[in-house]
């Protein structure tokens, strides 16, 4: 076996270990459609009760925002949310309303992205009342500090009065208000962009007669787990923050493994920021997200409450301490859409740090935010996802190009040395030391490297797994379309050999299922005969364990990689077309003309009878 067809089946194994063991360990999961959580009658609480009797998020301590990681008594929202006089939401991307019942932010949807590519299907819906599966919301309040309390200030079931506006819209905020009538007036401003940021505004004014001391909140909570969640290792779902520069990522499985114990029986984990910072829940292509102003210190905790299945995020502000006659104004932003590249740029530019990196970039994010910025541009500039792919392949091969010419130049050279190599191993015989020293003279005499061959399949592999993420990952390939049948190419080829390549008019099968495994589409198939042909620049080797791994490897590839999304198997013909036709010329240039029809011809040619080997 000589050291050139080693290293090529070592790099070729290595690449395809890589990803088998990925493909089987971690294959996408069937949604998962649980149960949502129960649902029980709402109270009030006193300071120093135990927990409220529903399901819901509790409001934090005044002195929560000031140093003490424990979560006090307060109200829940009520089961009837969906019941509550509203306000509604009307903006060119979302459309929803909020429940004057806690002035909670509940019902939210996205109007430029639909559950299918059917442009009948439902619009995405992001945020749901209490009452409805999968309960998802925003709400904000003021924790008691000394001389107040639970019943003092505004929490989740506070019936708020909408004091000025009707619809929320652009350029029109509402403001809600509340009057405790023991002299504190509570408002909240709430104002949207022409994206998917909230402004919400709280104020509060003392003329009670007595000094009060009392923390702004905002809290995201939702009942049980996304009924969609996709549970697959290459994507971050749960809980995502940014602490003074640190991003943290939780998974929901470990929230329940919280250290911290707050006095409603809740785990939870507490940081401090100093600065800046944000936290939220981040979904596959959605996210909400609660931000302070930057610049400013509050506490920040993720909790979860088993005995009612919620998950919690909070950003509590220092407290604030007024006197008769004093207000306070305090101003937080809340994010909830789609994680799309630009507009998350454009919020982080204008002053919410690491903002960007709410996006799951991945261990390779050194190589995945580069490849999407560059794929982000070539889209811009030719308009279809596909064909920019395309461009990005042929840019990324330009890049790689110095290293393949040498790596194939290498190669050239090695098939040069065959002959001399075998006069080596037949002059040496048994002798296995003195040929690997003849063999090594001989390489550095004639300046060969028998290791450059495999390098470009090498790193193939990191820049594969990055395309992977970006194109599984990023919203900007969620429903786009290339051409004919392929208009996801986020999903599977939905083509199949079932439907004659989408050429028959009955539906190929389920993209999830065994049969669709096995009955490829024209993408895969492409795929195998791309490798196929990449193979025969050599002839096959004499080794029969070589010979039989180099026979079924573009097979096996051509069916492991039909299940994965579309945009990575056009990558991956792509790159294989070009990786042949860059080896093809190099290697003539150099002397060596790969016989490619010759060698096809020798795969398929029948054995003599008693021909063993």
């Amino acid at each position: 076996m000589d050291d050139q067809n080693k290293n090529l089946i070592l790099a070729t194994a290595l690449s395809f270990l890589v990803i088998l063991g990925w493909f089987i360990l971690f294959p996408p999961p069937e949604p998962d459609t649980t149960g949502t959580a129960p649902t029980e009658q709402a109270s009030q609480t006193t300071p120093g009760a135990g927990a409220p009797a529903v399901p819901s998020a509790t409001a934090p301590t005044a002195e929560a925002g000031s140093g003490t990681a424990g979560t006090a008594p307060g109200s829940a929202p009520q089961e009837a949310a969906t019941d509550a006089p509203r306000v509604a939401i009307d903006t060119p991307r979302l459309t929803g309303s909020i429940s004057l019942l806690g002035g909670r932010i509940d019902d939210l949807s996205l109007k430029d992205y639909r559950v299918t590519i059917d442009p009948q299907s439902e619009i995405v819906r992001m945020l749901k009342p209490v009452g409805e599966a999968g309960a998802y919301y925003a709400l904000y309040g003021w924790a008691p500090g000394a001389g107040l309390t639970a019943n003092d200030v505004p929490g989740p079931n506070t019936e708020w009065r909408a004091e000025s506006g009707k619809t929320l819209s652009i350029d029109s905020p509402v403001t809600l208000a509340w009057d405790n009538g023991k002299g504190l007036t509570f408002r909240r401003v709430v104002a949207v962009d022409d994206n998917y940021m909230f402004t919400v505004t709280q104020t509060v004014q003392n003329a009670s007669g007595a000094p009060v001391s009392l923390a702004p909140y905002g809290i995201l909570a939702r009942h049980g787990e996304p009924a969609d969640r996709k549970k697959f290792f290459i994507l971050h779902e749960g809980v995502v923050s940014m602490s003074d520069g640190e991003l943290t990522e939780t998974d929901y499985k470990k929230m329940p493994d919280f250290d911290f114990q707050d006095r409603e029986g809740a785990r939870a984990e507490v940081r401090q920021v100093e600065e800046n910072g944000w936290i939220g829940f981040t979904d596959h292509y959605w996210m909400s997200t609660l931000i302070p102003a930057p610049g400013s210190a509050f506490k920040q905790a993720a909790k979860y409450d088993e005995r009612r299945d919620i998950y919690q995020t909070e950003a509590v502000l220092p407290t604030e301490t007024l006197a008769e006659g004093q207000s306070a104004s305090v101003t937080t932003q809340l994010f909830a859409g789609a994680k799309e590249w630009e507009t998350i740029r454009a919020y982080e530019t204008a002053g919410i740090q690491g903002f960007i990196d709410s996006i799951d970039w991945g261990w390779f994010f050194f190589l995945t935010k580069p490849i999407f910025w560059l794929l982000h541009n070539i889209h811009n500039l030719l308009g279809n996802m596909g064909w920019s792919i395309i461009g990005l392949t042929l840019i990324l091969k330009a890049i790689l190009f110095p290293l393949a010419f040498k790596s194939y130049v290498s190669m050239a050279k090695m098939k040069e040395l065959q002959p001399q190599m075998e006069k080596l191993k037949e002059a040496a015989g048994d002798d296995r030391a003195k040929v690997q020293q003849g063999m090594m003279e001989l390489y550095k005499k004639e300046k060969v490297n028998p290791a450059a061959g495999c390098l470009p399949i090498l790193l193939q592999i990191p820049i594969f797994f990055s395309l992977y993420k970006v194109i599984f990952v990023t919203i900007e390939l969620r429903q786009t379309a290339w051409f004919g049948p392929f208009q996801d190419l986020s999903a599977p080829d939905p083509t199949s050999i079932m439907n004659f390549f989408g050429l028959a008019p009955w539906g190929a099968p389920d993209p999830g299922s065994m049969v669709a495994t096995v009955m490829i589409g024209i993408l895969p198939l492409l795929l195998g005969i791309s490798m196929f042909l990449q193979q025969k620049l050599n002839p096959a080797p004499t080794d029969p364990t070589q010979k039989m791994i180099f026979a079924w490897m573009p097979w096996v590839f051509m069916f492991m990689l039909g299940r994965f999304a579309s945009g990575l198997v056009v990558y991956w013909i792509t790159n294989n077309t070009i990786t042949f036709t860059q080896q093809y010329l190099i290697m003539r240039t150099q002397g060596y003309k790969p016989d490619v029809f010759g060698n096809i011809k020798e795969t398929f040619k029948r054995k003599p009878a008693g021909d063993k080997k």
